[in-house]
């Protein structure tokens, strides 16, 4: 696999926190943030290991084999959360790369973490 993109960020909550948010998004239906849209499919959980590892399968259906993998780490009482989105082969079609990118940071760094308070 290849790596399409990548970014961390802080994230309110602890670790196990965030891990539920991303294995279980619709656990609150009172604040959901995993809006998808068209094109888009609700991810598999194809690996997880609390609370430091969760990968996803692809959300796009014009990507089906693609990743997305997060990595959670404890930063005081915090979570520094990195997205890596993986891909079976390089893509050329750099304006759909910048899509994927914004989609995923959208997702992850605004509608996720809006979800705890920020």
């Amino acid at each position: 696999m290849i790596e399409v993109g990548s970014r961390v960020r802080r994230q309110p909550p602890p670790p196990r926190v965030v891990f539920e948010a991303l294995t279980n998004p619709d656990r609150d239906p009172a604040r959901p943030w995993l809006q998808l849209r068209d094109d888009e499919v609700p991810p598999r959980i194809l690996e997880a290991e609390e609370p430091a590892l969760v990968v996803w399968s692809s959300i796009w259906r014009k990507l089906p084999d693609a990743r997305i993998r997060f990595d959670l780490s404890a930063h005081g009482l915090e979570t520094n959360l990195r997205w890596t989105l993986l891909a079976p082969e390089p893509l050329s079609d750099e304006a759909f790369v910048g899509h994927l990118r914004k989609r995923m940071n959208r997702l992850i760094n605004a509608d996720l973490r809006f979800t705890f308070g920020q």
